[in-house]
């Protein structure tokens, strides 16, 4: 690990926040860490580490890489709690933290010949029988956005995965409102037409 926040798979403390600091709205907690309190870093890490760490993974593809940039992500939060000026949700900008942290990683890498990524892990885990369908098809809608571009990765990420606006795409990913409906529509196109070829239909309706 790289920083001092846990990956998404490990402790950051032995006793869970009380309850009235998980009932803290994401921006209040902002503040709270901007003035060096603790307890609310542990908060936000606790409530967002796996939200971000599934966003950078579809991003770098490598699960151990994720859990560090992870880290790396709420360690800039705390460092820079204090540039947040909420004009956007707390989750629009810690999306656009772990966007900018996890691409310099991989333009880091792309200069580093011998630093290869690895490839995301799939769903160890057997299911029931009642449910083989439904994992089917999503292992089949993981493999397909693999194939897709970076750049419509990322869109259908944040507008299926993270339920994020147009709007907030575009703050996220810093392209116009515009450029985020274009890609959109391409990469649903391109996404559909992948999965039809594997003989699932209707999965983004």
């Amino acid at each position: 690990m790289r920083s001092d926040f846990a990956g998404p798979n490990r402790q950051v403390s032995a006793n869970p926040p009380p309850s009235t600091a998980r009932s803290t709205p994401d921006e209040a907690l902002i503040e709270k860490i901007a003035s060096g309190n603790r307890l609310a870093m542990q908060v936000l890490f606790t409530r967002h580490q796996a939200r971000i760490f599934r966003f950078v993974l579809r991003l770098v593809r490598d699960r151990e890489l994720a859990e560090d940039l992870t880290s790396d992500v709420f360690l800039t939060v705390w460092r820079q709690a204090h540039r947040f000026e909420a004009r956007a949700a707390a989750t629009t900008w810690l999306l656009a933290i772990a966007r900018y942290t996890a691409l310099a990683e991989l333009r880091r890498r792309a200069r580093s010949p011998g630093d290869d990524a690895g490839t995301e892990a799939s769903d160890p885990a057997d299911n029931p029988e009642a449910l083989f369908e439904t994992k089917r098809r999503g292992e089949i809608l993981r493999k397909c956005l693999t194939r897709l571009s970076r750049e419509h990765r990322e869109i259908i990420d944040l507008v299926y995965y993270h339920e994020k606006s147009v709007q907030e795409v575009a703050a996220i990913v810093g392209i116009p409102g515009n450029t985020v409906k274009t890609r959109m529509f391409y990469a649903r196109r391109r996404l559909s037409e992948l999965l039809q070829a594997e003989g699932v239909a209707g999965a983004l309706s």
